[in-house]
């Protein structure tokens, strides 16, 4: 598939896709583009741990099903992939990390996600929203 794109959607993106009410928010949309194929998600185990973690929290409201559909979804419709080492300490949550080591694995991968003052500032960790703009001129 042409116009495709590789990149990692942090947690925040995936919750706020599956309780979105709204059927036009981009975080949905960011996920409908990974479930048809315009972005092939990148992951480790430790982003589908934390994935699974999350979604389970009761604040959610998410079922079992729900969350075992969307993960294995997106480990089957993306890519595994290792993380890049880097040695910089501009994390201010160290858990991020790992969602960024990822990114770095695949030559111009983005990050989609809601947090972006988490990570350092590079043009390649976009919001739900810039990636469906990205997407868009694609």
């Amino acid at each position: 598939m042409r116009n495709r794109v590789y990149a990692v959607i942090d947690t925040n993106v995936l919750v706020s896709a599956l309780i979105a009410k709204d059927q036009e928010s981009y975080p949905l949309k960011v996920l409908d583009y990974a479930y048809s194929g315009r972005i092939v998600p990148l992951f480790n185990d430790e982003i589908l741990e934390e994935y699974q973690v999350v979604l389970k929290r009761d604040k959610f409201n998410l079922s079992a099903e729900d969350i075992s559909q969307a993960i294995s979804t997106l480990a089957r419709l993306g890519e595994s992939a290792t993380r890049i080492s880097i040695h910089e300490d501009f994390f201010p949550d160290e858990s991020d990390r790992k969602f960024y080591e990822v990114m770095m694995s695949r030559e111009n991968a983005f990050l989609i996600t809601g947090n972006c003052k988490h990570y350092p500032h590079q043009q390649n960790v976009v919001t739900p929203r810039e990636m469906v703009e990205i997407l868009g001129v694609l």
